[in-house]
């Protein structure tokens, strides 16, 4: 499912128009996004939570010439399912 197929789906289950729904579902995201990006985590009970994690740095290899690389320290995002969504998929 892409972000075009979740906005009709919905938009069918909630009867808004399409437009509105795309303009909650960014909103949304836009809200997740913003959250994680001052430092704060996202917890939506029965679906899961997003949060940031550290990776430190590290050195890896380059696949084609074997040389090593330095990959520096980042902070990804991450998604922790809730036990609802576990159930749900499992």
């Amino acid at each position: 499912m892409n972000k075009t197929e979740l906005i009709s789906a919905v938009a069918s289950a909630s009867d808004l128009s399409k437009v509105k729904t795309e303009e909650v579902v960014n909103a949304t995201l836009d809200a997740i996004v913003k959250a994680l990006a001052s430092g704060d985590s996202v917890q939506l009970v029965g679906f899961g939570s997003f949060e940031v994690r550290s990776r430190s740095a590290r050195v890896g290899l380059n696949p084609q010439t074997g040389e090593k690389v330095n990959i520096p320290a980042s902070k990804v995002p991450a998604f922790k399912p809730g036990k609802k969504f576990k159930d749900a998929v499992g």
